[in-house]
């Protein structure tokens, strides 16, 4: 008869304070015939310390040391392949007592599962024992609790980052937040603090160390001596410090998102606020060069920068600049929350790709704007910013196709039904105007650029210049010339533009796409 295997148990001890461990933890590690721990490189194992009262006397232990905790280490696979070697060793030690029938309690610091090294243990032999994770308490609640500061209220988002992010990516994130946790610390506290400073965040956001241990202590982030930092600390920067936690707030009022209107959180006392100048910027395709002087300088100067996610993730971080980013499809809600912030004096600039006045955010401003039920926002100035559009920048990549009298058409129909555009698409054939094609294709709409296609057809020969842009300005870039009949729609997206010549587009020998000026 063969033995049966043992369980294999990652039980959380929480982050120091064995009186955190859970009445769950506690039995089993009291049961276990096995317990396994990490340690670091010639340390003690803090896992074991923190448990040490209740590891029975006869127990096996199993530790599992490191062999590198920097990415210093002359083993030939670097650090990765140090690491996995090393796992390699803890799942073949930890594999003989389960397949002897033993039971392992493998103990984890904080939550198993949250930023924990017991996790690659979990991933190898779920598929090959019984595995149960026990959580703990995660070392942020403990530090949370350290300070005490409330974290998140109501409809607060917690976000919470490695320390090790690239530093512009780790400062747009904090600004983007309103609570947030950042760990992995050590070497990465300059960093993030410069980080937290240029999110505007550094006010506010408090530095704990050892939380729950004997040795913990506290203090605002900008008053640590970055050479200090150990390992064991993180830092909480509670979503109160986003902004001033008003009565409103405090009372349960709700908080804005990009996609719904509420009242302002913070009530402006004293003389009523003047509306401020509403600016809507275009931040052309892509590349820095791209973007005007114009619109990098009013960038500067803003408050507040309100757009879809991917542009508002475009404008540098820099202290005191408030990011509001919300999805694809809330256009006129998105324009509402600027004017709401322009009418009580914040300055705002709204945001697009491209040139905001060519199927951009200028058109959803001015339609916010004239809402009659809202007569307060016509006391508020708009001023657009042109920028780079697609078209002008394919059209440039190609050669010159617009050179000569153009339309531009969207292929959405999410504004328009699609009877229209088949008009409009009939009427610039008819014309024999070279055509932009904006939004010719999505995951869910596929149907649209293929009557394109076949309308066009109609119309002009198969063999039409057509230039296909893909991702223009970006790394990603690609720029491919064919003909109306030939044209793969199957190969259209919304990343792509499509530039369709009249019957005088040439393409020379050379590539180069362009429309005379003249008419024959």
């Amino acid at each position: 008869m063969s033995t049966p295997t043992g369980s294999f148990h990652v039980v959380g001890i929480g982050p120091g304070d064995p009186e955190l461990i859970t009445r769950k933890a506690e039995r089993l590690i009291g049961a276990a015939p096995v317990i396994a721990f990490h340690a670091g490189v010639r340390k003690e194992s803090h896992a074991r310390r923190i448990a040490a009262e209740l590891i029975p006397a006869g127990a096996i232990e199993e530790e599992l040391r490191y062999p590198v905790t920097t990415g210093s280490t002359d083993h030939p696979g670097g650090y990765v392949g140090a690491l996995a070697a090393f796992y390699d060793e803890c799942e073949d030690r930890l594999a003989a007592h389960l397949d002897a029938g033993r039971d392992v309690v493998l103990l984890a610091e904080g939550d198993p599962l949250f930023y924990g090294s017991s996790m690659y243990l979990v991933d190898r032999f779920r598929d090959r024992f019984p595995v149960e994770v026990v959580p703990g308490i995660p070392a942020f609640a403990a530090a949370t609790a350290t300070v005490p500061a409330p974290l998140v209220r109501q409809t607060d988002v917690l976000t919470v980052l490695p320390g090790t992010l690239p530093e512009p990516e780790l400062a747009r994130r904090l600004a983007d937040t309103d609570g947030a946790v950042i760990m992995k610390l050590g070497r990465t506290f300059p960093a993030v603090r410069s980080a937290l400073a240029a999110a505007g965040r550094l006010e506010g956001a408090l530095y704990v160390e050892r939380a729950s241990q004997p040795e913990e202590r506290w203090l605002p982030v900008a008053e640590v001596d970055a050479d200090s930092v150990p390992y064991f600390s993180l830092i909480v920067v509670p979503g109160d410090s986003a902004r001033p936690a008003s009565a409103e707030r405090m009372r349960g009022s709700a908080v804005w998102s990009p996609t719904a209107r509420s009242e302002p959180e913070i009530m402006r006392l004293g003389t009523e606020p003047q509306p401020t100048e509403l600016l809507v910027v275009g931040l052309g395709p892509g590349p820095e060069g791209w973007l005007t002087p114009e619109a990098s300088a009013a960038l500067a100067e803003v408050e507040h920068v309100v757009g879809y996610a991917p542009y508002v993730n475009r404008v540098p971080q820099r202290p005191g600049l408030q990011r509001h980013a919300s999805g694809n499809t809330v256009e006129v809600d998105r324009a509402r929350f600027a004017l709401d912030l322009a009418l009580r004096g914040e300055r705002v600039a709204v945001v697009s790709g491209g040139d905001a006045g060519v199927f951009g955010m200028a058109a959803a401003v001015f339609e916010a704007a004239a809402d009659p039920e809202h007569p307060e926002y016509a006391t508020i100035p708009v001023r657009v910013l042109p920028g780079v559009s697609a078209v002008q920048a394919v059209a440039a990549r190609a050669g010159a196709p617009i050179g000569a009298d153009f339309a531009v058409v969207s292929l959405s129909d999410r504004l328009k039904p699609w009877p229209v555009v088949e008009r409009r698409l009939r009427a610039i054939a008819e014309a024999d105007l070279v055509l932009g094609v904006y939004n010719p294709a999505s995951r869910s709409r596929r149907d649209q650029v293929v009557e394109m296609q076949k309308i066009l057809l109609e119309h002009r020969s198969p063999d039409t210049v057509v230039v296909v842009g893909r991702d223009v300005g970006r790394a990603e870039e690609s720029l491919s010339v064919t003909t109306l009949g030939a044209l793969d729609t199957d190969g259209i997206d919304m990343k792509c533009l499509l530039i369709i010549g009249a019957s005088s587009t040439r393409v020379e020998a050379n590539g180069t796409v362009w429309t005379p000026r003249w008419v024959e």
